[in-house]
């Protein structure tokens, strides 16, 4: 078929009408939506006139050929395959169908011609103003010619670049046409459903003009905004509207001057926002999510001529629980803010102390309870704010509205604040404790290794399910959370107290330096012996740099030196092997599965640094914090109650410096074990694969734990789900999680206030003391780092296994991050100048430019721009 009406069409209809053609198919079966008439011409329309041109099939192959960033190979190849659709004849049979189809309705009347790619409006990817309109076109032959444009409109340089970044491919996705009666609208905008800036569900924007949406679709004019909530104009600004966008008599549109004392009229009365605003919210109810709808208003009646899912909206974490509710970000607590795939999300689910909850591949936690509570939100909000001030901000934005969060009363009289740096946790300053509690958890990882090697099948999940509660228990050890709290009460302390005593800010950054027992800045360290290692070895060093594959270990005995090459990366994957970027999901790529990820690491390392480095490295760092410790106690002794300052001091320097590289051993063991359940699950996918119930191993990471262990027992899976879970996480990837979100859809980033710093500078949290000048390295990708004497890391976060890049940089800058978090930990190990939680400063800062971190004051000032 070629040619569908409107009223033949429905949502499932986008492989045949495209996107907007089935949209509004859709929409015109939706009581009391008024959709203007008319018919689709199909993707197989589309299909048989390009069969027609095979050389376009050419074309189309070397387009998926370019990247995103290609600019002129885009512009030119994009220009040819449109002007090669626009010379092309129309076939006889088309021609007729459409012929057809405009006189039933109305040969003489006036049309939109409008594109509807079969990639657009999806609801994760909505292709907005991607591709071409045509108003008020009349006549058969002007309709087919318009109708040639929007074929050739899927190849404009921005539709190419947009399917490029978001992973689609040009051959197959096709264009169908709608063509619709023309509606000459006295008012015409934009309705959005959910407030498409703050993301808040309950609150709808209405954009309004004069005449045709056209004026403000191409941004002519400024609209009227109105935003309603709750059934009420909440907020308006009327716009100067000095041009409208006209039909012409001939056909076609023209600008028109508005007349002087109509431009400060508003396009819309407010009973006809809130009339409208109820008829989007029927549209919404029907697609089942936030809608992006264009509107016309024609004699005080509104018709619909599209409707989009509204893509950039952050999900909401669905609970079951009705009320209002505040969730926390636990990426931002992780250092790991990038989308996780569904059984890296349920096995953290199975295994987190505390119930969390999933919304676009990440997980949140529900803070509602405890900020409701008046005894138990203050400890809450100062541990919070130590944090990350960014999410105190936020929860006190959330609070100071009075009316979002219901108080509770509290069963029992308030306690100690929770963390306060008061109320130093009960364990003895005692190495020993350490030690033993890392002696532990070996153990506990070497007795799951041995316990899950001999099981297959049902028996393996029924194993892992006893173990994660086994791994609850280890995280949730009363002497391991007394140890980390130990280090963490001990450093604000120390903190706040020389602060107010000497003046000093954040005076345990130094008096940590080269602590004890910390496993992520030995891991940075060992990575500096292997290239120790290797560094004495040309015919290595020339075989790592060509290095493109993972088989690389098995080549490097060929080579001089390279048994030994060997054995000192191998000896690091024993010990570091189960770590990698974004480590929390299961579902990453471990060192040990692709160890070329560190050869760029090593190879820097050999460049950047002498023999000997790391024993140096260390070395340095204890002699400046014990220089440090005894100018501060002999400071102190100096003040009155000198003697009784130095001795609490000296007991507090005792216990950071015993218990703060602890701090690091929890997640280490966790992640430890989280390889012993992947290769197990990998072991059930390999011999899924072989029975031919997956086409690939790594299929299994786009269901959860639940439904594999289904999978297992059953030998059916549902193919479908799984490419339905890959579409999904490609999308996720795109949206950026907030640090509060709350249940309404707001999200709440929080702002640091602070009126203290230079001009232009960049504000964030000071997490490592010191001020450092350099070259700005901004990083994305770990396995891509080329770094340079004196480059300052930008990234937008940092997990443990971004350490072993740590020993080569000067400073750091990062996105998202809190005091104690790992970057910030090991800046301080390493003695790095560090501002965290600085929002967009892989956009802000430029690679290459030259900028200053002022790790103790908390903000970044750029200086001049990277040469070209």
């Amino acid at each position: 078929m070629y040619v569908l009406t409107l009223n033949e069409i429905d949502r499932s209809s986008a492989a045949v009408a495209g996107g907007k053609g089935a949209h509004l198919g859709e929409l015109s079966r939706i009581e009391g939506v008024r959709v203007p008439a008319g018919f689709c011409v199909t993707t197989e329309a589309f299909r048989r006139t390009l069969a027609d041109a095979p050389s376009i099939d050419d074309r189309l192959a070397a387009l998926s050929r370019l990247t995103a960033d290609d600019r002129d190979g885009i512009r030119i190849l994009s220009a040819e395959i449109r002007q090669a659709i626009e010379a092309m004849a129309v076939p006889g049979e088309l021609a007729a169908a459409v012929t057809d189809a405009v006189g039933r309705f109305g040969e003489h009347a006036a049309y939109a011609v409008r594109s509807s790619a079969t990639a657009e409006d999806l609801p994760t990817a909505s292709f907005a103003g991607q591709q071409d309109t045509y108003l008020n076109i009349v006549g058969p032959t002007a309709i087919l010619q318009h109708i040639g444009r929007c074929w050739a409109s899927l190849f404009t340089e921005r539709a190419v670049t947009y399917r490029l970044r978001n992973g689609f491919d040009h051959r197959k996705i096709h264009m169908a046409v709608v063509v619709q009666q023309m509606v000459f609208s006295q008012a015409a905008g934009i309705l959005f459903t959910a407030d498409p800036v703050s993301g808040n569900r309950k609150v709808a924007t209405v954009d309004a003009g004069f005449g045709l949406g056209e004026a403000l679709v191409s941004g002519l004019v400024n609209p009227d905004v109105f935003t309603v909530r709750d059934g009420e104009v909440v907020a308006r600004t009327i716009a100067a509207k000095q041009l409208a966008v006209q039909a012409r008599p001939t056909g076609g549109t023209q600008e028109v001057a508005i007349d002087p004392e109509r431009q400060e009229q508003p396009a819309l009365t407010d009973e006809q926002v809130v009339r409208l605003v109820r008829l989007g919210r029927r549209i919404e109810a029907h697609f089942g999510r936030p809608q992006d709808i264009e509107w016309c208003l024609v004699d005080d009646d509104f018709q619909i001529v599209q409707s989009r899912p509204i893509t950039t909206l952050f999900p909401v974490p669905q609970t079951g629980d009705q009320g209002n509710q505040v969730f926390l970000s636990v990426g931002h607590q992780q250092m790991m803010t990038d989308a996780m795939r569904p059984l890296g999300v349920s096995m953290w689910q199975l295994t987190a102390m505390a119930p969390m909850y999933e919304a676009a591949g990440r997980l949140f936690v529900d803070a509602t309870a405890r900020l409701a509570s008046a005894a138990v939100r203050p400890g809450f909000l100062d541990l919070v704010g130590r944090a990350d001030p960014l999410i105190r901000d936020a929860l006190e934005t959330v609070l100071d509205r009075g009316d979002f969060i219901t108080p509770v009363p509290d069963a029992a009289p308030a306690g100690p604040p929770a963390g306060g740096a008061s109320a130093p946790a009960p364990i003895e300053t005692d190495p020993a404790i350490v030690t033993e509690l890392v002696e532990r958890s070996r153990a506990t990882t070497d007795a799951l290794r041995d316990a899950i090697a001999p099981l297959t099948g049902p028996a393996l999940f029924d194993f892992l399910l006893e173990a994660f509660q086994e791994h609850k228990r280890i995280l949730g050890d009363p002497v391991s959370m007394q140890a980390i709290m130990a280090g963490m009460d001990a450093t604000w302390w120390l903190n706040d107290h020389l602060q107010e005593w000497l003046g000093e800010k954040n005076a345990a950054d130094t008096l940590t330096l080269s602590a004890p027992h910390n496993i992520t800045s030995e891991m940075g360290l060992d990575l500096l012996d292997v290239a120790d290692a290797i560094r004495p070895f040309p015919e290595v060093l020339a075989f790592l740099q060509g290095v493109d594959n993972d088989d690389f270990l098995d080549e490097l005995p060929k080579y001089e030196g390279g048994a030994a090459a060997r054995d000192a990366i191998q000896a690091y994957l024993d010990r570091y092997g189960m770590r990698c970027a974004g480590e929390i999901d299961i579902t990453r790529p471990r060192w040990s599965e692709s160890p070329s990820t560190l050869v760029p690491l090593i190879l820097d390392n050999v460049k950047l640094f002498e023999p000997g480095a790391a024993q140096q490295r260390f070395e340095q760092g204890r002699q400046k914090a014990l220089a440090f410790r005894q100018d501060v106690l002999e400071r102190l002794r100096a003040l009155p109650d000198g003697e009784q300052k130095a001795a609490e001091t000296e007991r507090m320097i005792d216990r950071v410096r015993t218990f703060i590289g602890y701090r690091e051993y929890p997640k280490y063991n966790l992640i430890s074990r989280y390889f012993v359940y992947k290769q197990a699950l990998l072991g059930e996918a390999e011999r899924l694969v072989r029975a031919g119930v997956l086409p690939d191993q790594e299929d299994i990471f786009y269901l959860t734990f639940q439904e594999l262990h289904e999978v297992v027992r059953t030998h059916e899976v549902d193919g479908h789900l799984v490419q339905e879970r890959k579409d999904a996480f490609r999308s996720y990837q795109s949206l950026t999680p907030p640090r509060v979100l709350t249940s309404d859809g707001e999200a709440i980033n929080g702002a640091y206030r602070r009126d203290d710093v230079p001009a232009g500078a960049l504000v964030g949290l000071p997490v490592s003391a010191g001020t450092i000048e350099g070259r700005a390295r901004v990083i994305l990708d770990l396995a891509k780092a080329d770094l340079e004497p004196g480059d300052i890391l930008v990234t937008a976060f940092t997990d443990p296994s971004w350490s072993p890049l740590f020993v080569g940089i000067t400073g750091l800058v990062t996105e998202v991050g809190g005091l104690m978090t790992h970057g910030a930990v090991i800046a301080r190990e390493y003695g790095l100048p560090a501002v965290v939680g600085v929002d967009q400063a892989t956009r802000l800062i430029q690679d290459g430019q030259r900028i200053r971190v002022h790790g103790t004051d908390g903000y970044v000032e750029l200086l001049e721009s990277p040469v070209a």
